[in-house]
């Protein structure tokens, strides 16, 4: 028998029975508990009262408590059973497992008390959003905004040359990832977040200027003429690597977590997109003088359903002395 159900049968006997069962006395009830899996724990008691006490205890507490993975048991009928028939059916504990968990107590086949003491979260539901598998797989879309942090003022890149469009410099990535927890608790636990990122950062300049690559470097030279859109998109693939403290309300129900980690990101490609107002539009690709590789600081912060994150290079975009020397912040949301 599974070393696990002969724990809990003990323990839940020790809360319901006022006094040993002697060897020869014929039960005056049985509680059957039916799991999700059709495994069946069988326990006697001397009385109904035994039973109905039951109605005092947190089982999930119980469960939780020594350990139990209900949806790890292995298949097949499991019971515990004393001269094999003698089974007293009046009194039945049924532990239902989908949209919540709910005990029931019947006797001579009418319901006499139901409880839900679990609403609309199932252990698998539980596993996942405390990180009880102790890795899970993570992917998602983020978008957001960015922007240029100048570091030091060049004659030949005045900054209003270069300077942004706030809702027109959009970033967006594709991620996905793992997942896993390091340290567990009741009310918190450290995870850490690493994948791979997909990742488009679109600089919108406010100016009618056009980007240009000159031997000297990056040139932003003014149009002549009012341009509807001028923009320089950078494509890379990174690796991000964020420690993550999450947190939990006392049902296992995360509320929150926070993260402070870094990331290496590679350019595999950049072009400009000049679009006329006419609406004609210019696209070519080249690499701007922009330094291929990028790394910098991310940190996440997440409140119930609603994930934040905020980005910050802490390498220059250009190569230096070919471009403006900026770094790129980038905030927004993630989905």
């Amino acid at each position: 028998m599974n070393t696990r159900l002969r724990l809990i049968t003990a323990l839940v006997i020790g809360l319901v029975a006022t006094r040993p069962m002697a060897a020869s006395a014929i039960p005056a009830d049985s509680l059957v508990i039916r799991f999700a899996n059709r495994t069946r724990l069988v326990i006697y008691a001397p009385d109904k009262a035994g039973i109905q006490a039951l109605a005092n205890y947190d089982l999930n507490k119980i469960v939780r408590e020594m350990g139990m993975q209900l949806d790890s048991l292995p298949d097949g009928k499991t019971a515990i059973s004393r001269e094999g028939d003698k089974y007293l059916k009046d009194t039945v504990l049924v532990i239902k497992k989908k949209d919540g968990v709910t005990i029931e107590i019947n006797r001579s086949g009418d319901t006499t008390w139901t409880e839900t003491i679990q609403h609309k979260k199932d252990y698998t539901q539980s596993k996942r959003k405390r990180g009880g598998g102790g890795s899970s797989f993570d992917y998602g879309l983020s978008i957001g905004l960015s922007n240029f942090l100048q570091q030091s003022v060049l004659p030949v890149y005045p900054e209003n040359s270069y300077a942004l469009r706030p809702i027109g410099s959009r970033y967006l990535s594709l991620a996905m990832g793992a997942m896993p927890t390091l340290v567990r608790g009741k009310r918190a636990s450290l995870k850490l977040y690493y994948g791979l990122e997909l990742a488009w950062t679109n600089f919108m300049f406010d100016a009618d200027v056009i980007p240009e690559r000159t031997p000297t470097g990056i040139a932003f030279t003014d149009a002549g003429r009012e341009l509807r859109k001028s923009k320089l998109t950078v494509c890379t693939i990174g690796i991000p690597v964020v420690p993550r403290l999450t947190f939990y309300n006392s049902d296992g129900r995360r509320i929150g977590h926070i993260g402070l980690g870094g990331y290496v990101n590679y350019r595999i490609d950049s072009y400009r997109k000049i679009k006329e107002a006419d609406g004609s539009k210019d696209r070519r690709h080249s690499n701007f003088d922009l330094a291929d590789y990028r790394y910098g600081l991310m940190a996440h912060l997440g409140i119930k359903s609603a994930n934040f994150f905020v980005k910050y290079d802490l390498s220059p975009l250009f190569v230096a002395g070919k471009g403006p020397d900026v770094r790129v912040l980038t905030f927004g949301i993630g989905l």
